[in-house]
């Protein structure tokens, strides 16, 4: 949007569109289920919606101007640094300290809004917001539904989100596009299977450290 490549008002209509087909997508999965067991409505729903959409777009101006005192590579490398953040903290299945929901949004929300203030208008600044809560926010909540009870779509979804990134990254940078994909494919394939190659010659070394383990019956001891 920066450069005019890109025009806002159908990146928002097509933002729009992708939140409502997200959110029929997120109760069709388990056949109404959990609608069933919310005490929210639709309506509610919609309404909450509502509120946000027009409650951002009245403080864009605001956010426009956010940083004006700030210099632009000063954002730049703030904004950078905040996404590696949104990576190392996201929540990713696993069972680690470090992961942490609450933390991983708050970062990528901020660098949005850091990377929002240097848009050259209110309207880019909003709708920039507007795109950072549906990738950083809504879309791994549907991504975590779809894995839990549709594995397959849950796949071809994360492989269609992928190759869209990849596709549009060569219109904006063509030498970046190279290690994206380079990046992406070991990431993806390439350190999975070798982890798993790994483990061939994972052995355990057993020794008095050991808990100690009774392999005896007890009923001797006891009679």
């Amino acid at each position: 949007m920066d450069e005019g490549l890109l025009a806002p008002q159908w990146l928002f209509g097509t933002g729009l569109a992708s939140s409502l087909i997200g959110y029929v997508l997120f109760y069709l999965t388990d056949g109404d289920e959990g609608r069933k067991k919310s005490v929210r409505t639709r309506r509610a729903d919609l309404k909450g919606a509502q509120v946000f959409i027009t409650f951002t777009y009245g403080f864009s101006p605001v956010l426009k101007t956010l940083t004006e005192s700030v210099s632009t590579d000063t954002i730049y490398a703030l904004a950078a640094f905040m996404l590696l953040g949104h990576l190392i903290f996201f929540d990713y299945g696993a069972n680690a300290a470090i992961a942490s929901c609450t933390l991983s949004l708050n970062v990528a929300v901020f660098a949005s809004v850091c990377l929002a203030s240097r848009l050259p208008r209110s309207l880019h600044a909003f709708i920039m917001a507007m795109s950072a809560i549906q990738i950083f926010a809504l879309w791994p909540i549907l991504q975590k539904k779809l894995k839990a009870c549709m594995p397959r779509s849950y796949v071809g979804v994360t492989l269609l989100f992928a190759f869209s990134a990849l596709g549009g990254l060569p219109s904006l940078s063509a030498v970046g596009a190279i290690p994206f994909a380079l990046l992406l494919v070991s990431i993806s394939c390439l350190c999975p299977f070798y982890l798993i190659h790994l483990q061939l010659f994972k052995e355990n070394f057993y020794g008095p450290w050991d808990e100690a383990e009774i392999k005896e019956g007890l009923s001797r001891f006891l009679s």
